[in-house]
Parts: structure tokens; C-alpha cells; sequence
């Protein structure tokens, strides 16, 4: 997206209220920074990381870095390793999770080490009647229904009633009912979604055997304790179900949900991994200092009116002056 600072702008959908947003936290709050390791980093994840770090500890919160390397055909060791040593770099040093320092070992955080957590509560749902194997491929679901540009694929339910055993090659799927989630965004305000008519039915393990986002997200944030979920907007259509899916698994008190807007190229298109734009480490190849690149995003986000230099320990008072008058 362009500058916020621009003609006609305004911040008041830019920053969310942080008075009405604790009012509705916890007195420890706790959120999170969940990297996956499938690229370099790039200024749209060090715009996220300012929302992150920034409102975080505005409000006293902790940050927990959480690797989200469910993909095992995209994830890469040398990426998570990059994407430590980035953070380091720039100042955004999280208080629990992965270390940022030292070789890598087992943890808690990183979800490559985390399937027994995901066994058990694949367990759970099972128990309740809710899992069934499904043989459907992605290019089966697609022939399901029409192409739809710029819409996900809605699974119909091909496999729900056929009782078809579990068994490697399948991927396993949770019932998700009719029925709508509503939820009040920190900076969107009321929203609805109802995840059977978005999605159909969850894929929680795919046909390789992998952990889907959907379902390990949802089952991390309950275990870590995720009191507030700050991430960009292009996962805004996710909420709903990963409420939905929390609240199978026995979550009582869900997240707060904020969706910051994301940083585009000029002809509407976000930052990609894949096109290598405007890479962190690149950036530092270059000569750029830390706080040279934390200002170049803040200012690309509309969170200043100049990429003037600017701390990662700076950012609770660019948040708190940006207050928005409500």
C-alpha cells in the first residue's frame, strides 16, 4: 500500500486504539512473530514486526517467536537461520520461543519438532467425531466448482460420508458446521465469517502427511498461551476458522485478532519471497543500517510521513503517538 501520509489520509484506520485493545487483554498479555522459513525476509515481514513489537510493548505484552515450518517441502534450515541472525540485526528480540542465537536445537516453538502436540489434539477432535480421510487432491477440489479469480477453492464435502479408513496418501480433514464467527478485529472493527461456506471442511493433515496452517496455528496459539494475534490482512479470511477451530479443541477464551494493512508494490501486488523484493538481507548488502530499514518500512506502512531512521526499541512511541482522536 502506499504511505498513509498521503493526500486525503488519515490514521485513524492505521494504528488500532491501544486503550480499548488492552481493556480486553489479559494483565500479562502475550503475542507472537511466526515466520516461515520458506524465504529471506523482505520489508513486508519487518513491517509486521513492527506491529508486532511495537503494540506489544506498548501495552506490556510479551513476544514469543514462533517457526512455522509445517512445510516441509518449502522450509529450509539455512532460511530459519537467516531469518534469526535478521532479526538480531534489527533489533526485534522476542522473550520467549526460538532463540535467536546459538545453533539450532528441539523446541517447543518451532512446529517441526512439535507433532506429538498435533497428534494429540488430532486425537481429541477425532474422539468427538469430527476427523474423517479424504483422497481428494487439490486439482480434484478445483474441478468441484467454478474458478473464481482471487477466491479459495471450497471443498464440498466429496469424502465426509464415505467412512474411508485412515491410511497413508489420505489427508484428514475436521467437520466444520454451519454456522457463522463473528469477532471484533482491533483495528477492522465487527466481523463475520462463516467457514463452511469459505472453506468447507478443514484439511488439518495433508496427503504427504503434513501439518496444515490452519490446524497447527490454531492448536500453537492454544498452547502458548496467544492472547493477541497481530498479522496482516491477506490472513484476515483465516480467522473464523481458526476460531472455530480453537473452540473445538477446547479453548474457552479466544484471541484478540488485529490485522495491520500490508505493504504493496505501486500496482496494488504485496511484497513476495518468491520475487525477492526488497530482501533484508539485501538490503544490508548494500549498507543500509538497521535502523536505516525499520524506517524505510515504517514509512511504507503509512507509520511516518519520511523513511527517516528509526530503533526497534523506538516503536511503542511511534504507536502511541499515532494514536488515533476516538
Amino acid at each position: 500500500m502506499a504511505s498513509g501520509w498521503g493526500e486525503g489520509s488519515t490514521l485513524s484506520g492505521m494504528v488500532p486504539n491501544l486503550k480499548a485493545l488492552a481493556a480486553r487483554l489479559p494483565a500479562a498479555p502475550r503475542t507472537r512473530f511466526a515466520p516461515a522459513p520458506t524465504g529471506y525476509l523482505h520489508l513486508g515481514h519487518v513491517v509486521s514486526a513492527i506491529h508486532v513489537w511495537g503494540i506489544a510493548r506498548a501495552l506490556g505484552a510479551s513476544v514469543v517467536l514462533r517457526v512455522e515450518d509445517h512445510d516441509r517441502g518449502r522450509c529450509r534450515p539455512g532460511y530459519e537461520a537467516a531469518l534469526r541472525e535478521d532479526l538480531a540485526w534489527l533489533g526485534f528480540v522476542p522473550d520467549l520461543g526460538v532463540p535467536l542465537e546459538g545453533p539450532p536445537a528441539p523446541s517447543a516453538f518451532r512446529q517441526g519438532d512439535c507433532s506429538p502436540r498435533y497428534e494429540a489434539a488430532l486425537a481429541w477432535l477425532r474422539a468427538r467425531g469430527l476427523v474423517y480421510a479424504c483422497r481428494c487432491s487439490r486439482r480434484d477440489i478445483a474441478r468441484q466448482g467454478p474458478d473464481v479469480a482471487n477466491e479459495e477453492s471450497r471443498y464440498a464435502g466429496t469424502c465426509r460420508d464415505l467412512g474411508l479408513p485412515e491410511a497413508p496418501g489420505l489427508g484428514l480433514r475436521v467437520r466444520m458446521a454451519p454456522g457463522e464467527e463473528r469477532f471484533d478485529d482491533a483495528r477492522l472493527g465487527p466481523q463475520v465469517q462463516e467457514p463452511s461456506a469459505q472453506c468447507g471442511d478443514l484439511l488439518v493433515r495433508d496427503r504427504l502427511g503434513q501439518w496444515t496452517y490452519q490446524f497447527a496455528v490454531a492448536v500453537d496459539d492454544l498452547a502458548h498461551g496467544i492472547d493477541l494475534v497481530i498479522r496482516g490482512e491477506d490472513l484476515l479470511a483465516s480467522t473464523g476458522r481458526q476460531l472455530r477451530l480453537a473452540r473445538l479443541l477446547g479453548r474457552t477464551v479466544p484471541p484478540v485478532f488485529l490485522h495491520h494493512p500490508l505493504v504493496r508494490h505501486p500496482g496494488g501486488a504485496k511484497l513476495s519471497k518468491a520475487n525477492r523484493d526488497t530482501g533484508v538481507r539485501e538490503l544490508r548488502a548494500a549498507g543500509m543500517l538497521a535502523v536505516e530499514v525499520i524506517g524505510e518500512a515504517a514509512y511504507r506502512a503509512g507509520l511516518q510521513p519520511d523513511p527517516r531512521p528509526l530503533a526497534a526499541d523506538d516503536l511503542p512511541d511511534l504507536f502511541t503517538t499515532l494514536q488515533p482522536a476516538r
